[in-house]
């Protein structure tokens, strides 16, 4: 058995969808579920409406509402059986008619809850998986539409809701082994889940990658394949260095590691249940499903390889926070009070940096940033810089190769880099540059770490585009 996910730019309209069919028609002797995202922007203009709608602009949120459901109906006239255009567009209907009740709530009350705001944006996925279901019937394939809320058991912590894996676990493996009967091919959704009581939840942006990943856990598949819309794992963003290569293979240390430091095409969480059961995940691109040597491989262990660094990324919108006290010096207990502050506020910490008598810390997630400074200053003299950018190098043979640090600062040295990190992960080098330094700096470390590339390891981009 295998899972198959495919994302949003997968499912976007009638024609990716039927090349989706395709996709899965040729792996059916595999027995395939199906996990589908939102159609592409379907999630961005649902909470676009709920916006509106917290503003007191119902007006434009049902005009918004309305072009996305015009969408919706569109593709089922376009793919479904005539016989079932009908009754599924009276379904999803229904649906339209439960996320206008929605935004009406919070016309009235004026904002955007947590609990609204899942309540909006979770229909994307209820909305695409019954229409790719249906797609797979009219192409005689037996898709069957599983709704995974019941099974996905989270917790009630909204937008960003945690899977509570001793129930999920079991419910997904005896959900999906019925939904295999007679040959069916399971169509279900990413990114949702549901608490005890029923009430849906999303496990956060980018969650159906995650999603995938669980279940494919559950049911012990043989394979995860992630469906998007790039040739697998880049060396980096090939908007900033064009001649970008495609990794072939990967460890999962490695692509976590991407994962976590910014590299798109994962959602940090994915390979989590994936690396508990080692069961291998394959990046692929639903666009060139033809392509020799298709996607990028992450598996356990990864062969050998001569090269030093296996890819670049990089996140922006970084914020520093520094804090400098005498009371450091030679005291103990100061780092556990500091750090505290962050777990009261269940605010993570990317990269941490100390010297004598200071400390420094970078965080994406600014939600709680107010706060974090005002308990920080009763630890000492708090300073906050913003809009700065986290370069990560990533490879396991980082650790084994001497002068690489040399070669990194040297291939940047008209760039000012205000934090470093190596250690805490032997297969990383992490550093922090301006925020506008970002693209020069990573184009000059792509082009001292792959201007010759191995083979083996990886594809270049004019092979990889000649193979489509």
């Amino acid at each position: 058995m295998i899972v198959m996910k495919f994302g949003g730019t997968s499912v976007e309209d009638a024609v990716a969808i039927r090349r989706l069919v395709s996709i899965v028609r040729r792996q059916l002797h595999r027995q395939p579920a199906v996990v589908v995202s939102a159609m592409g922007r379907t999630t961005n203009g649902l909470l676009e409406c709920a916006r509106m709608a917290a503003a007191g602009d119902m007006q434009s949120a049902q005009s918004r509402l309305d072009e996305i459901a015009a969408h919706h109906f569109k593709t089922v006239n376009q793919l479904a059986l005539p016989e079932e255009i009908e009754p599924l567009r009276g379904a999803l209907g229904k649906r339209f008619v439960e996320i206008r009740s929605t935004l009406e709530e919070i016309g009235q009350i004026g904002q955007v809850t947590p609990r609204l705001s899942d309540a909006v944006s979770a229909n994307g996925e209820l909305l695409s998986s019954p229409v790719v279901a249906a797609a797979f019937r009219a192409d005689g394939v037996n898709g069957v539409w599983v709704d995974v809320r019941p099974m996905m058991r989270t917790n009630d912590d909204f937008t960003r809701a945690a899977v509570q894996f001793d129930v999920a676990n079991p419910r997904l493996k005896e959900g999906f082994t019925e939904a295999f009967a007679n040959g069916a091919v399971p169509v279900t959704q990413g990114f949702i889940g549901s608490t005890t009581d029923g009430v849906t939840t999303t496990i956060g942006r980018g969650g159906s990658d995650y999603s995938a990943s669980i279940i494919g856990a559950a049911v012990d598949a043989d394979e995860i394949q992630i469906w998007t819309d790039v040739d697998g794992i880049m060396t980096t963003d090939p908007r900033i260095s064009p001649e970008a290569a495609k990794v072939k293979i990967i460890s999962f240390a490695e692509a976590s590691e991407l994962a976590y430091f910014g590299a798109k095409v994962l959602h940090p969480s994915t390979l989590l249940p994936a690396m508990a059961k080692e069961i291998p995940v394959r990046v692929l691109n639903s666009r060139r499903p033809e392509a020799e040597g298709a996607g990028t491989s992450i598996v356990r262990k990864a062969p050998p390889s001569r090269a030093v660094v296996k890819a670049i990324a990089f996140k922006r919108g970084i914020t520093v926070i520094n804090v400098t006290s005498d009371r450091m010096l030679m005291a103990h207990g100061f780092l556990s009070r500091l750090f505290a502050v962050f777990d009261n506020h269940e605010t993570s910490i990317d990269m941490v940096a100390t010297s004598e008598v200071s400390v420094s810390m970078t965080l994406d997630d600014t939600r709680h940033l107010d706060a974090i400074v005002a308990d920080l200053q009763s630890l000492g003299d708090v300073s906050v810089e913003r809009d700065a950018a986290l370069i990560c190098l990533v490879g396991e043979n980082l650790k084994f190769t001497p002068g690489v640090a040399s070669r990194i600062f040297s291939s940047i040295e008209q760039i000012n880099v205000s934090m470093i990190s190596h250690g805490a992960s032997a297969i990383n080098v992490s550093f922090i540059v301006d925020g506008a330094s970002v693209e020069r700096a990573v184009r000059s470390l792509h082009r001292e770490f792959f201007s010759e590339l191995d083979g083996e390891t990886f594809e270049p981009a004019a092979l990889a585009q000649a193979a489509g």
